[in-house]
């Protein structure tokens, strides 16, 4: 007898409801295990590759893969070491590098030889590391409210987030989300997978140094939060434009850290749109 799933599956598998009927959903195999990607949007497009924030999963981008899905062949990814479908099975996952690698090897599997590139949160320092790595493959890159990339974390942050790191349970991780959404309502199903996450037996985040966001080469957009409890939005926005003179750095009003990219999508989803062309 098969087990039941869990309370966490149960949330994933509605969440997967809430994208587009059309949506693919591919298993691609990398020397790390397989990688889950959620696919939508022209067989012709150009193709852009999500990678979410910590906890959120691929699936975070549903209120942003119907539009973005209209030009762009979407491929939004659970990453490698974090809750989702994505499995670690075969290399062992040991460091930064080893996510650089996984990505190689994804976009390989995915038949991508260049794409564009946004991310999230802990996503967007993965996609800012990887765009420093192999800048060759990465047309344009965007970085939605980037933690760990032009400044760190604010301390008071950090301390609000121990709590569910060190005894995860859901009500600590709403309450943690609570905290730093300021209660901005939220689909309530994507809220259970991010509260849930912290317990899926495994997880395993890997985090490394911060890269070296000067020696980006392609287009970027920054996108901040104005809200953000992670960090001071407009002093990462004067960090970013001194980093990256030639750079778009926006900051988005009333938005916070968490509440990205899933609240007032149509904001995110301009910007974007206009910004990849």
């Amino acid at each position: 007898m098969s087990a039941s799933p869990s309370p966490f599956d149960r949330a994933y598998d509605e969440l997967r409801t809430r994208w587009p009927e059309s949506t693919e959903e591919r298993d691609v195999d990398t020397p790390y295990g397989p990688t889950r990607v959620h696919v939508h949007g022209p067989a012709d497009g150009p193709p852009l590759v999500l990678l979410p924030g910590g906890s959120a999963t691929g699936l975070v981008w549903f209120a942003n893969a119907p539009a973005l899905g209209r030009r762009y062949r979407v491929h939004a990814v659970d990453l490698l070491g974090d809750a989702g479908r994505t499995e670690r099975r075969g290399v062992p996952l040991k460091g930064a590098d080893d996510l650089t690698a996984w990505l190689d090897a994804l976009l390989d599997g995915l038949g991508l030889t260049r794409t564009h590139l946004c991310g999230h949160s802990y996503g967007a320092w993965l996609a800012a590391r990887y765009a420093v790595h192999a800048p060759q493959r990465v047309d344009r890159l965007a970085l939605v409210d980037p933690t760990h990339v032009f400044a760190g974390f604010r301390p008071g942050y950090l301390l609000r987030a121990l709590p569910s790191m060190i005894r995860p349970s859901e009500t600590r991780s709403r309450a943690f989300l609570a905290w730093e959404t300021g209660g901005r309502p939220l689909d309530e199903t994507w809220q259970r997978v991010y509260a849930l996450a912290d317990t899926v037996p495994g997880r395993k985040l890997v985090v490394g140094g911060r890269p070296r966001a000067a020696a980006l080469r392609m287009p970027v957009l920054v996108l901040l939060a104005e809200h953000s409890r992670t960090h001071d939005a407009a002093k990462v926005a004067g960090k970013a434009r001194r980093a990256l003179p030639t750079a778009e750095v926006t900051v988005l009003p009333g938005a916070t850290h968490h509440s990205l990219p899933l609240a007032e999508p149509e904001h995110l989803n301009e910007h974007l749109i206009r910004f990849l062309g």
